[in-house]
């Protein structure tokens, strides 16, 4: 197969699980957004529990099957990532309780650069002048879009902290584990979603009763509210498979960068679907700000020299993978 038949290929895959990623990521934000404000579901952690349960029903069938191939990780491995997701989820969740809108909207834009300092310290990654202006760019389209009131208060601060250092670290070690330890994006999700799973659906009962003083065993459940949670399970399915895929292809970085195109079709959508009120000359121009640095980001950080590895990082346990393992291009590329 000739070098540009291979880079085509590539580049088609790459393309597809963005869109794969960003089609599942809207489609669970909009149906959980319609589930809690329309049918008073309000148990994110708990919710985000059922998601990982149904991931792990997934994988267990792609296993039996076949589809999925016998692999390693060690405990102490899986533990040290379990701890960091599920800081991760709690974080999240407690940042937007105790934070206003606009604070946690820059904390989670600060992930970027959290997210670049890993990667510099952890992975001598090397990022050219034009990578950083264009990542600059993005979080400043972004924050345009999102940030609105800003108020600061020392228990939201550092909820935040906890939750944008715990969730860059837990994407940083998505790429680290696939690459260490030779895994396919299902091998990994087949490891971490069953300890998510039981985990969050132990304490997010606890952890919803404490942040919106409700009993998940008191809502009262129709049918309606129950299609949802179907829908909002299946879907995450695919949001968790693709958010490993993508990290694994490319990195932490990478994936927070791009990813804020969610963000933008998120505030079309919600504009579409949820009211017109927000849709104005202020919101459009950081939307435009926000794509031309993705644009910029995409064009620097693939360019010779825009973004490199001094030194790469051994892989150990190579394996060989099932029918559903996406090719695994991580020596080397960043």
């Amino acid at each position: 197969m000739s070098l540009a038949s291979k880079a085509d290929r590539k580049a088609a895959a790459d393309a597809a699980a963005w869109m794969f990623n960003v089609v599942t990521s809207v489609g669970i934000i909009l149906v959980n957004k319609a589930l809690m404000a329309t049918y008073g579901f309000s148990f994110a952690t708990t919710l985000t529990g059922m998601h990982f349960a149904t991931t792990t029903l997934m994988t267990g069938v792609l296993r039996w099957l076949g589809y999925i191939q016998p692999s390693h990780l060690p405990f102490r491995e899986l533990l040290k990532f379990v701890i960091f997701a599920n800081f991760s989820i709690v974080g999240m969740n407690v940042s937007l309780m105790w934070n206003s809108v606009g604070f946690y909207q820059i904390a989670k834009l600060s992930m970027i650069p959290v997210s670049c300092l890993l990667e510099v310290v952890l992975d001598k990654i090397r990022y050219s002048r034009d990578t950083k202006l264009s990542i600059a760019v993005v979080l400043l389209g972004v924050g345009v879009c999102t940030v609105t009131d800003v108020s600061v208060n020392a228990r939201g601060f550092i909820a935040a902290l906890i939750a944008v250092w715990s969730t860059s670290i837990q994407q940083y070690y998505v790429h680290h584990l696939q690459r260490k330890y030779s895994l396919t994006s299902f091998n990994l999700l087949g490891h971490t979603a069953p300890a998510q799973a039981a985990t969050l659906l132990v304490i997010g009962p606890f952890l919803d009763n404490w942040l919106t003083d409700k009993r998940i065993y008191a809502y009262d459940y129709n049918i309606a509210s129950v299609i949802f949670l179907i829908l909002s399970c299946t879907i995450a399915v695919g949001t968790n498979l693709s958010q490993f895929i993508c990290i694994g292809r490319f990195t932490a970085v990478s994936f927070q960068v791009l990813g804020h195109m969610k963000t933008i079709l998120v505030l079309i959508m919600g504009f579409l679907f949820f009211g017109k009120e927000g849709l104005n000359l202020h919101v459009v121009l950081g939307m435009i700000i926000a794509v031309f640095g993705m644009i910029w980001y995409s064009n620097a950080s693939t360019k010779p020299g825009g973004k490199e590895r001094r030194s790469s990082l051994p892989t150990t346990r190579p394996q060989k993978h099932g029918n559903l393992g996406e090719s695994n291009e991580h020596d080397g590329k960043v």
